[in-house]
Parts: C-alpha cells; structure tokens; sequence
C-alpha cells in the first residue's frame, strides 16, 4: 500500500471527499508540520483516524534497535512491507541533529570497504519508504527539534535518482526544511550528478572519492571502470558552475592503500581544482575487507599535509562505530548475508 507521504494536499484532500474541508488541512499539518504517525493524529476524529491508519499503514516495521555514544547515536533495522531490511541511524550533536537516511535496500556499487556493498542489493526505496525515515527519526529526537537529513545510509541515492530528488523536494517545500540541511552523497554517478544540478535545489553534494588515481579508485569504487575520474570531474565542474555550491569528498583513510604521501598529492591536485572541501574518515571495520583503517597518527599527518597544501579538510567524528552504525558499516543483518572480498597486497 502507498504511504501517505507520497500524496499532495490537494490529492489528500481528494481522499477525504465526504469530510469537513479542514480535515485535509489536519491531516497534513499533522503529517508534515507535526511529523505524526497518522493514526496519532488526535486533531482528527479516532474512527477516521482509524480509516485512514488502514489505508496508509506504516511503511516501517522495527526489526531492531541499538544504541551508543550514551544514547546519542541511535540505530533501527527496519523491516519493509515485503520483508526487506533496511537502517537508519540518527545522531545528536550539541548544535544539530542529523538522521542518516537509506535510499535502497542494500547497495549494487560494491565498494570493497563498505558492508553495505558486500551485503549485495534487494531494490530500491519509495518516496514514502523513504519519508517515513525522517519522520520517525523526528519522532525519536524530540524534544529536539530534526534539523539535518543526509543520504547517506544504505543504497545510491543517484542510482534512485526520482526517489531521492522527490523525498529532497517534499522535505524542502512541505517540511520546510532548508535544502542547504539536505545532503546527497553519491559513489560518482556523472550524469546524475548533472541532472542533479539542474534541479535548482541548493543542497550539499557529497562525492565518496577515496582515490584520485583510477588504478586504486576502480578497486575501491567499481563504478570508476564506468565514470573514471577525469568523467567525475567534469561532471563536479559543471555542479559548481550550475548551483554555486562547494561540493565536498569524503575519503575513508585505509592502511597503505590510500593513506600514502603519493594519495595526499593526488587528492590535493583533484580538491584545489575543483575547490572542494576534504572529509576525512576513518575507516570504520567491516567482516569482509581485511585492511585496517589509518591509525590516529596517520590520519593526523594525513590531513596536516593537505592543509600545507591548501585544502580545506576535516576529520569526521567517527560515530556509532561500536553498534555498526557508522559511515560504511550498514549492512542488511536482518536478511542479507556479507561476502569475503579479495584484496590485493599494498
């Protein structure tokens, strides 16, 4: 059954032909502007609460839940109508809070380090499947207020181009959510990317990059063997040029393989030319890749050399590590099964 968020007002209002012409204006205001389960609508009558909880069950069974960081990281498998997994993780800041949203059930890039591409790809996300993320997570952070949405969960968010930018959009205007609280982090898909600028949509685009040479990018990022980065770069190009926006990169530090002063240079040569800023990540532990992650002093000199360069670069506060919720860990536990991926010696 379709959820409730993937309807206008007007097209609600059609669905409540029959009542009062206010209850549409209720039923939204508590979907939208309150972020209410609809059968928790109690502006509504409870038997047409009760109709519509029928028509528009929730899309979002909890399979399972965890938490770290004292309660501030907090993580839910959902299961979906057909049985599929998905997660979504929410993370409390002193100045923010941020739900990191899943596009897809599981992931076909296949990037080596991530267990979310080892776990392999079950089908993509719907607007409301999507929503019903945010709107939980709303839900779970009060009394704080839900003020960032990122896609960076499970899935491509550019390989589920429609879904993403109609959840963007439907968050932006019906929310009333600032597109620059919005972002998208794409493996590099180039002709999404340039569809993407043309939206109009002022959001902050994040390109997983972890290589600037195409011989170690297309073992970490197989979709480079498709859109190499001399494509990527055009394609980041012409995203600066059409929205005026700073895009960013984030790159996982792993041992030996992209930690070295030779990877410094080439990232830096990539980032000053388009001007992006750097985020660095640790890499977090997954079962199937076998290379640690950068030790605390690498990942020091690491950045330390890009800002003598003249990058601008941050290091990520790794959260959610130890509940595998952090940045690569999402995996389908509930129903998908991770895969042993062969790595070269570096």
């Amino acid at each position: 059954m379709p959820s409730a968020y993937e309807y206008t007002k007007e097209e609600l209002a059609e669905l409540l032909t029959g009542e009062p012409r206010y209850r549409a204006d209720q039923v939204w205001h508590g979907l939208w502007t309150e972020g209410q389960d609809i059968k928790e609508i109690t502006t509504i009558p409870k038997a047409l609460r009760s109709k519509l909880g029928e028509q528009f069950p929730s899309s979002l069974e909890v399979a399972n839940f965890v938490e770290s960081d004292l309660g501030s990281t907090q993580k839910w498998v959902f299961r979906l109508a057909d049985g599929a997994t998905i997660e979504t993780v929410l993370m409390a800041y002193e100045d923010r809070v941020t739900v990191c949203v899943s596009s897809q059930a599981g992931c076909a890039m296949g990037c080596t380090f991530c267990a979310t591409g080892q776990a392999g790809y079950s089908r993509q996300l719907t607007i409301g499947e999507v929503i019903e993320q945010v709107m939980f997570a709303s839900r779970a952070a009060a009394p704080r207020r839900l003020s960032n949405v990122v896609f960076m969960g499970m899935g491509e968010p550019l390989a589920n181009y429609a879904t993403t930018v109609g959840v963007v959009k439907r968050l932006h205007e019906y929310k009333g959510m600032s597109a620059r609280n919005l972002t998208v982090s794409t493996v590099g898909v180039a002709p999404a990317i340039e569809k993407l600028a043309n939206e109009g949509l002022p959001l902050t685009l994040a390109v997983s990059l972890h290589a600037a040479n195409n011989e170690t990018r297309n073992e970490l990022v197989p979709l480079n063997k498709r859109y190499n980065l001399e494509r990527l770069h055009e394609a980041c190009t012409m995203w600066i040029a059409t929205t005026g926006r700073r895009l960013s990169f984030e790159w996982a530090l792993i041992d030996g393989v992209n930690d070295t002063d030779q990877a410094v240079e080439e990232l830096a040569d990539y980032a000053l030319s388009l001007r992006a800023h750097v985020n660095l990540i640790p890499l977090n532990p997954t079962p199937g890749y076998l290379v640690m992650g950068s030790s605390g002093t690498r990942v020091y000199e690491f950045r330390k050399a890009l800002e003598e360069l003249g990058v601008n670069v941050t290091v990520r506060n790794t959260r959610g590590r130890s509940i595998d919720a952090a940045c690569g860990q999402l995996a389908q536990v509930t129903n998908g099964k991770r895969r042993s991926i062969p790595v070269r010696s570096a």
